[in-house]
Order: C-alpha cells, then sequence, then structure tokens
C-alpha cells in the first residue's frame, strides 16, 4: 500500500508511485536559474520523468505583449502570454540538448517562493538556484530558495553555480600581503 506522498507502510519511497510526477524547476532568467534548469533536465533524464518549468512574475517584471502601444493597457492573459513567450525563448536553446524530456510551462502572477512552493504541491521534487546572497541582505530581502526548503510539498535541490575559476590576482594579493 502506498499513500499519497509515494511512502508504502514501512515509510520507504516507491519510486512507482513518482512516476508520473514532474520535477519543477524555477526560472527567473538569470544565470543561477538557468543552472538549476540544466541539473534538472539531466535528472530528468535519467529518471525519465517530465519537468515543468515556472515562471512567477508581476506587472513589474512581466514582458511587454506584442500588442502594447503607449497607452495601451495590457490584459493579466496578455501579460502572462508575454512572459510564457520569454521564458520559452530563453530556454529553447538549452531544452534542444534534452529533446527525450518532455517539458511544460507555468506562469504565475504571483511571488516567486509562493509559486514555486504550489507548484511543489504535486512535483516530484522541486529545483532551484540560488544566488548566492547570505548575511543581512538575505534577512532583508527574504530567500527563495530558503522558503521553498521550509514549506515545500517534496524534496527541494538547491543548486548553485560552479565557482568561477581564479585568475590568479586575488592569490597573489594573499600571498604579498602574507610576507
Amino acid at each position: 500500500m502506498v499513500d499519497a506522498d509515494g511512502l508504502d507502510s514501512a515509510g520507504t519511497t516507491d519510486p512507482t508511485a513518482q512516476a508520473g510526477r514532474s520535477i519543477v524547476v524555477g526560472h527567473d532568467g538569470s544565470a543561477g536559474a538557468r543552472h538549476a534548469l540544466t541539473i534538472a533536465l539531466q535528472l530528468a533524464s535519467e529518471l525519465g520523468a517530465p519537468v515543468t518549468i515556472v515562471r512567477a512574475w508581476s506587472l513589474a517584471t512581466a514582458p511587454r505583449p506584442k500588442s502594447w502601444k503607449f497607452g495601451y493597457v495590457c490584459s493579466n492573459d496578455e501579460l502572462a502570454e508575454a512572459v510564457q513567450d520569454a521564458v520559452v525563448a530563453e530556454t529553447r536553446d538549452l531544452l534542444s540538448r534534452f529533446a527525450s524530456v518532455t517539458v511544460s510551462y507555468r506562469v504565475l502572477h504571483a511571488a516567486p517562493a509562493e509559486s514555486l512552493i504550489t507548484c511543489s504541491q504535486t512535483a516530484r521534487m522541486l529545483v532551484v538556484g540560488s544566488r548566492g546572497r547570505g548575511g543581512f541582505s538575505q534577512l532583508a530581502l527574504g530567500s527563495v530558495s530558503e522558503q521553498c526548503v521550509r514549506h515545500a510539498a517534496c524534496p527541494v535541490l538547491v543548486t548553485r553555480l560552479p565557482p568561477r575559476p581564479s585568475t590568479g590576482s586575488a592569490e597573489k594579493g594573499a600571498h604579498a600581503a602574507s610576507r
């Protein structure tokens, strides 16, 4: 017997219960989101799982629809369509490398954490990028990844961009300072 969370009577995960559930990934257009999408697509390819790309938007972040003209007030449907067009265009080249993965999109007029947590209700896994903000700025701004870890209804994978290769100048400066 398997419950709604995919756990059997012993409390272990039943992989067959996860079969149709998608890997949900947040995408805001940043480098961190692109990296999270890459990881989600790799996992989905290996697991045979579909991927759902989620973009949260607001009036301030939505691109102008094609129908926009000066003085025209767009409907929410037009804005949502423009957001979807933008995320499809931004992810097209990466998705072409994972042709075997079924991908869908959800664009939600809501805060990012709220959108991702809502989508986690039916997800196999939630994948989010981390911008690496810490300390006071994280407290002041709030952290989408932290909110997802705390409140998502499924496992959450927080990805971090790989470190940039050192140019050596910082090492030279540190070496000179130690003399």
